[in-house]
């Protein structure tokens, strides 16, 4: 079965590692990252996103023993649209998190538009964090919790800005 899946993935965490776990369950995966322009346009929140290269380099570090543990392939592509690789036809099913089943449909739909046969949607439940809330790349670059879900009080987050840019230092945002 070949797997899609799609995301920013910054940082990775204990969430993005279950959608990653069930991927590889049911076969091979195609992981669309997104572009260094697309990224900002998928945030909920205005944060840095740390560069295409950088985020491909610690993904490819994740997802390897996983593959391995799985006896599975992986690839990572750029994603430039929102709707990416799954609507490519050799793909079979779509990994996605509750917030993003939508998209999942919309995705089908356009496949169907195309002439493509629909994926399978499989949707993975969020992974807690301490405190009850999901575990996300934003409350980890905030500084709130940390990749595992634990509160983090005492640690600066990340900001709005990359590291060293005027915008980072005049507005006081911090690594």
């Amino acid at each position: 079965m070949q797997v899609a899946i799609g995301g920013t993935f910054d940082p990775v965490h204990d969430g993005h590692r279950k959608l990653f776990r069930r991927a590889f369950e049911l076969g091979d995966l195609t992981v669309g990252l997104t572009s260094d322009e697309l990224a900002p346009e998928t945030r909920h929140v205005e944060r840095y996103v740390r560069p295409w290269a950088e985020r491909k380099r610690d993904l490819e570090a994740e997802l390897a023993p996983l593959a391995e543990e799985h006896d599975r392939e992986f690839e990572i592509r750029r994603l430039e649209e929102p709707t990416g690789i799954a609507i490519e036809p050799q793909f079979d099913a779509l990994i996605v998190s509750p917030e993003t089943r939508e998209g999942g449909e919309r995705i089908n739909e356009i496949r169907e538009q195309h002439g493509h046969e629909s994926l399978r949607i499989e949707v993975v439940d969020h992974v807690p964090a301490e405190d009850g809330k999901r575990i996300s790349s934003t409350r980890i670059v905030t500084g709130e919790i940390d990749r595992h879900g634990n509160l983090t009080p005492e640690r600066e987050g990340r900001g709005k800005f990359p590291p060293g840019s005027p915008e980072s230092t005049s507005t006081g945002d911090s690594e």
